[in-house]
């Protein structure tokens, strides 16, 4: 199988870029793509429930995105640098995602705060900083860190609170439970709680998993050949109850609605043989690219990717290379919106 990243290119207008939520969540259009026919109908998410015909089993991911975008200023030279919070190596020592050089020692220092962070080294395409309480620095993220949007949704520092106060709603998901990731799970983004209230009352039955978003979403393929791509580990759990309530509908035939890529990857990781007494937890990197067998996942929800990136190679692999170019296009000639605030694509 030919693994050229080119061949999963594709031309997408800026304008169709979602640079913030529709007004409603629930507003948004829905592509249904039925893989056996090769069709595509256009529909409005509302309407979700009456193309699963076969009521599944929905898997959701309950990670909660941590505000952990935060500004502050070099001691030396008064320059504002924007740093993303994405591990925590010890107490007070955390990677950062951090433009710049600096030398070891440079003194960061955040407004209104009695905070001060050092830069210590790079770790690869990361910053180590040591900040001078962990304490301090829970509160500062409490108080003034912004939700970590990717960078094709554009913020500025001088944003109002209105906008960041927006983000830290919209850019959640209304059953994120587990704090952790700095990437929304964004199919989710799309439920209200009257939503998931209604699917219920149609029978349909849902799981929940965590997988912790991390910075290797934002990460681009940078050779031609994608199978040398390596997927950065990300951290999942799923309690026994999540997993036997897998395990049973496996057993059963029940088909699995994956909700998003990141449940899709969480759920392609393991094997449902049988039930677990002890939560199961652990990191993953499952890279889904063209020719993956799926063993777990019968229907994908999810959004609409950018071109070339592991998650357009994951949706070409679940429909097939050609149906994922030929629903693209037809979303792109329709103009849905794309990425993380964008619409939906319903995978059959």
């Amino acid at each position: 199988m030919k693994t050229n990243l080119s061949n999963f290119d594709f031309d997408l207008p800026l304008d169709l870029i979602a640079q913030k939520p529709l007004p409603e969540r629930d507003q948004s259009r829905l592509l249904v793509v039925d893989r056996k026919k090769g069709t595509l109908f256009h529909d409005i998410f509302p309407n979700l429930s009456r193309h699963l015909i076969v009521p599944p089993l929905m898997v959701f991911n309950n990670t909660q995105v941590v505000p952990a975008k935060i500004f502050a200023t070099l001691q030396h030279n008064g320059k504002l640098v924007e740093l993303i919070l994405t591990r925590k190596i010890s107490s007070g020592i955390w990677e950062v995602l951090m433009k710049g050089k600096m030398k070891p020692g440079t003194k960061l220092n955040f407004q209104g705060s009695l905070l001060v962070g050092y830069f210590i080294k790079r770790n690869a395409e990361r910053a180590v900083i040591e900040f001078s309480s962990e304490q301090i620095l829970d509160d500062y993220l409490k108080n003034y860190g912004r939700m970590p949007l990717p960078p094709y949704i554009h913020r500025k520092q001088e944003d109002s609170a209105i906008i960041q106060q927006q983000d830290k709603i919209r850019y959640q998901t209304v059953f994120a439970s587990q704090s952790g990731a700095i990437a929304a799970p964004t199919a989710g983004l799309h439920f209200t709680k009257t939503h998931l209230k209604k699917l219920k009352g149609n029978n349909i039955k849902m799981a929940y998993l965590t997988l912790h978003v991390g910075p290797g979403t934002f990460k681009p393929i940078r050779t031609e050949d994608f199978s040398k791509h390596e997927m950065e580990a990300e951290i999942f759990r799923i309690t026994p109850k999540n997993w036997n309530l897998i395990t049973d509908s496996k057993k059963k035939g029940q088909p699995i609605l994956a909700v998003g890529t990141t449940s899709t990857r969480a759920l392609e990781a393991q094997a449902f043989r049988k039930p677990i007494r002890k939560t199961r937890s652990g990191s993953t990197n499952c890279f889904i690219i063209p020719g993956w067998h799926f063993k777990n996942v019968d229907h994908l929800l999810t959004n609409f990717h950018l071109p070339k990136s592991t998650l357009y190679l994951l949706v070409s692999a679940f429909c097939g290379k050609t149906l994922a170019k030929k629903a693209y296009s037809e979303a792109i000639t329709q103009k849905y919106r794309f990425f993380s605030y964008g619409d939906a694509m319903l995978l059959l």
